[in-house]
């Protein structure tokens, strides 16, 4: 089934109107036809069943059929990534949104080769948010993740906002297994963690006045095994990894140390 996205303003009636991207893309490359059933997602987790009820020339008329909402995920995943060369980034929204991220923020550390003006980091951030919505209709999530401009360890580290699970991929000695720090959240909370964020280094890591920052401030320094990892490899194993441990709706308890089923291919802590 075809699926479309529409802002959840725009969701609000009977008959719903697809205009401008969305349509061109529903008349000229997907050539819909009247009565042609499609999906409409607004990214705020509604999906709607509609039925092709009318073409002009660059709009499309949809009638609702049925509507569902689909209840976000159990933990809130915010990607704190520094943003790499080329454009690799475009991949990194792509894949981590495909893995329900919740929100994506662009870092620009000190190692960072991109370096964005205002406008610049404008452009691309509505350059990002686009192709989220593209990985949301592609993959059925009706929750399109926030896209933020690009910000310094520093400025993010200034709005002082709170997770229950601050982690940081790090090659320093202090890391841990991030299993490690889900038991120990459950243990003292008695559930698992509802909203988490994980930093991701850039080419050569965060500087270590940088990892000193973030950590003093609360992150939890985890490895991501006995390889080093590229910046945008990291990001989507780091996404896995939460999903698969997170992504729970009901309370389950982590295997005691020495008894994980894993396989062959997963590092030792």
């Amino acid at each position: 089934m075809h699926r479309f996205y529409l802002q959840p303003e725009r969701c609000r009636e009977p008959l719903l109107r697809l205009t401008d991207r969305e349509a061109h893309h529903a008349i000229h490359v997907l050539r819909v036809r009247r009565g042609l059933r499609v999906a409409v997602l607004d990214g705020a987790g509604c999906e709607f069943l509609c039925e092709v009820q009318d073409l002009g020339r660059d709009t499309v008329q949809l009638a609702v059929v049925h509507q569902n909402f689909v209840p976000p995920l159990p933990c809130q995943i915010t990607l704190l990534q520094a943003i790499p060369k080329g454009k690799l980034f475009e991949s990194i929204v792509q894949k981590t949104t495909e893995l329900g991220v919740a929100r994506v923020v662009p870092i620009l550390s000190e190692r960072v080769v991109a370096h964005l003006d205002q406008e610049e980091s404008a452009q691309k951030a509505d350059k990002w948010r686009q192709i989220a919505v593209e990985a949301i209709k592609q993959c059925g999530s009706p929750w399109l993740p926030r896209i933020e401009t690009p910000v310094t360890p520093k400025q993010f580290l200034a709005r002082k906002e709170t997770f229950e699970l601050p982690l940081i991929a790090s090659l320093q000695n202090d890391r841990r297994h991030p299993r490690e720090h889900f038991r120990e959240f459950q243990a003292g909370h008695g559930r698992l963690p509802a909203s988490v964020c994980v930093w991701i280094g850039p080419e050569g890591d965060f500087t270590p006045a940088e990892m000193n920052t973030i950590k003093a401030e609360g992150a939890l320094p985890i490895t991501l095994g006995r390889l080093v990892l590229r910046s945008e490899t990291a990001a989507m194993y780091c996404l896995s990894i939460l999903n698969y441990e997170l992504q729970s709706t009901s309370l389950f308890t982590l295997p005691e140390p020495g008894h994980e089923t894993r396989g062959p291919d997963v590092p030792d802590a």
